[in-house]
């Protein structure tokens, strides 16, 4: 598997996934418009792994997050789960919401400002057509004593037009030891990471905090799904 080429010259997807068919085993992609890995897959004689599309969706991340949910909560249904911070273009946050309406009893909390609330299709299309039980809120605290889990995104300075609304929007919620006392003895707090200031670092030494340790389960997510695909192992 090669590291990852960005396509700096111009050169069409199709072109570019064509060309490293012929070097590599595996192309993991990750591309700033939404449906370019999808695009490569369809011109690739070798697996194409979507490490993440414009902000559309993360299935890698979604994997290590469905692992990390696992393992440290025992089940992946019947869980309320809030999700904090930049809902409108946080990839993660979309592909996590898709992945868990599959489970049964998975309520969802969105908190987040009016701007950064999740994109309508992802409303419509999933939560609605689903009938999956969901409420938007834009105060953390209200919330933080009915949450299971607690998956905070930063508030990414590349999804927005101007720097002003960035500016204005990026300390919007920020979790600290003061909010974790309001949260269940029991609930995790995730994070795709990397991120900036929303989370404190005095949450880090709190045992609910476990975005490090999801990052660990990350690397075996991958590793699993790079020998699946080369074969090394069956596939579930």
């Amino acid at each position: 598997m090669l590291p990852l080429i960005p396509a700096a010259k111009g050169e069409s997807v199709s072109d570019t996934i064509r060309v490293i068919s012929s070097y590599a085993d595996i192309c993991a992609m990750r591309h700033p418009k939404e449906g370019a890995p999808y695009v490569a897959s369809l011109h690739s004689s070798i697996p194409v792994i979507n490490a993440g599309d414009g902000g559309h969706n993360h299935p890698t991340q979604t994997l290590t997050d469905l692992l990390t949910i696992k393992n440290l909560k025992g089940r992946l249904d019947h869980l309320t789960i809030g999700m904090c911070g930049d809902l409108k273009f946080g990839r993660t946050v979309h592909s996590l919401i898709s992945a868990m309406v599959r489970y049964p009893e998975v309520r969802f909390v969105l908190i987040s400002p009016e701007e950064l609330r999740i994109p309508d299709y992802l409303r419509r299309d999933t939560l609605d057509a689903g009938h999956i039980d969901y409420k938007e809120v834009n105060v953390l605290e209200d919330v933080l004593p009915e949450l299971d889990l607690l998956y905070m995104t930063r508030v990414q300075r590349e999804r927005f037009f101007n720097e002003e609304d960035y500016i204005r929007l990026k300390d919007s919620f920020i979790l600290d030891r003061r909010k974790m006392k309001l949260a269940p003895k029991d609930m995790l707090v995730l994070h795709p990471l990397p991120r900036v200031n929303e989370i404190s670092t005095e949450v880090d030494d709190d045992p609910r905090a476990v975005y490090f340790k999801q990052a660990q389960y990350g690397v075996y997510i991958r590793m699993a799904l790079i020998m699946t695909l080369l074969e090394v192992i069956p596939s579930c």
